[in-house]
């Protein structure tokens, strides 16, 4: 049984990171009980700051501005860290460095679904590219960055340098994340379950995991 998952998300956001973390929990446990289920989770851009300069800008002067000063920037990570902890999930905030323009990082995701890269590799790679920006505080803007993220998960880093040198899927990825707000989506992440059902935010790997399974009976003759 094919269960078909869109996943709405940006990868500076740290609730899509943990958003990812229970959603593969999910996936796990219904797999363990249903073997014959095949999940493929495509992933769907979202700019969570449109106006992010090309080259990116400083992280904490970002979240300040943004949450009024530096006690409150603090207070909303360390909400992350908590309940990101309940999942074995940590962030390394203190070593970011640069909030990046995510443009080239949504191209690099457009591209290995685009070539029909293996599901483990597609999800290799959403994985490498959360860690490396909340984890490493690497700068998933940077396009040699990116190549190296793309080399680590199977892929051939000149080809991939070069091809992030053009302009290939920069509408493709803008019109898709155009297209997500026109359909109402203002928040991620936004899990589309079998085309039928819609979740959102990092709900916890039991809530997918039931509306997951709400998904795949809907529908159904009875």
């Amino acid at each position: 049984m094919i269960l078909d998952i869109d996943l709405v998300s940006d990868f500076v956001c740290p609730w899509c990171y943990l958003g990812k973390v229970r959603l593969d929990r999910a996936l796990a446990e219904l797999k363990a009980a249903r073997p014959d289920l095949e999940a493929r989770v495509n992933w769907l851009p979202f700019f969570l700051n449109p106006d992010t300069p090309a080259a990116g800008e400083p992280y904490r002067a970002f979240l300040e501005a943004k949450f009024g000063g530096p006690i409150k920037a603090e207070a909303v990570l360390d909400t992350v860290r908590a309940a990101a902890a309940e999942d074995g999930l940590s962030y390394a905030f203190e070593r970011i460095q640069t909030r990046p323009n995510t443009l080239q990082a949504h191209r690099l995701m457009y591209r290995a679904q685009a070539q029909g890269q293996k599901p483990e590799r597609i999800q290799s790679l959403a994985q490498a590219l959360f860690a490396a920006h909340f984890q490493e505080g690497r700068d998933i803007g940077d396009k040699d960055t990116l190549a190296d993220i793309a080399a680590a998960c199977g892929d051939r880093r000149e080809a991939v340098r070069e091809w992030l040198d053009g302009r290939g899927s920069i509408d493709a990825v803008e019109r898709m994340a155009a297209g997500v707000r026109r359909q109402g989506i203002e928040g991620v992440p936004f899990f589309i379950l079998n085309r039928k059902m819609a979740v959102s935010g990092a709900q916890s790997a039991a809530v997918l995991g039931a509306a997951i399974l709400q998904s795949l009976e809907t529908g159904k003759p009875s």
